[in-house]
């Protein structure tokens, strides 16, 4: 689906790269300040849909880390894996801890955010790709 401006063409793939550090920004705020694992993510599902509504499906699909539903499936699985540190010291599950300034709270959170980006980009791609005629 390409969009027909040569410059929106030029300028979608900066403003991807531009937009995935910014959800990362947010993401990485999150635990002191508004934002966090969910809003990053739909930050990134922003970018990866400008490039899919600029470009193509296929293009945004190129530049994600991983297939829409490996990486939703290992967002999940890092959302449970983040709260395993506790249940081995006895602690109860999901409670999270500290440690020299990074906690397993972000790894909740970038468990989230891979899970929004991927769950969404899943539902995004096919609905573009359809073709209405």
């Amino acid at each position: 689906m390409k969009s027909g401006s040569v410059l929106l063409e030029r300028a979608a793939p900066l403003l991807y790269w531009a937009m995935l550090i910014i959800a990362l920004a947010i993401l990485l705020r999150g635990h002191n300040e508004p934002g966090g694992g969910f809003i990053g993510g739909l930050v990134a599902v922003a970018a990866s849909a400008l490039l899919a509504i600029i470009l193509d499906p296929a293009a945004a699909l190129r530049r994600q880390p991983l297939a829409p539903l490996r990486l939703a499936m290992a967002g999940v699985g890092l959302t449970l894996l983040s709260g395993l540190p506790a249940v081995f010291l006895g602690l109860p599950y999901l409670t999270h801890l500290w440690s020299g300034g990074w906690s397993t709270v972000l790894l909740f959170d970038l468990g989230v955010f891979c899970a929004v980006w991927g769950t969404l980009t899943g539902y995004l791609y096919p609905l573009l790709e359809a073709d209405p005629r």
